[in-house]
């Protein structure tokens, strides 16, 4: 999977919706820490599992 997020445009709606007060250098920051989350998810996110295999929840980008 290599998808690849707008995480600004993503932190920007979500500070909306959860009405947060972020200044710039936070966003920045925010993108930054979200991003290597997502490169560091990125091989357990690809892992193959048996189609038998019971899954807890299915989470998609």
């Amino acid at each position: 999977m290599n998808k690849t997020i707008d995480w600004p445009s993503y932190i920007t709606q979500m500070s909306l919706l959860l009405d947060l007060q972020l200044d710039a250098s936070r966003q920045d920051e925010l993108a930054l820490q979200l991003a290597r989350i997502a490169d560091i998810a990125a091989p357990l996110m690809a892992y193959p599992l048996d189609d038998r295999q019971e899954v807890g929840g299915v989470w998609k980008l």
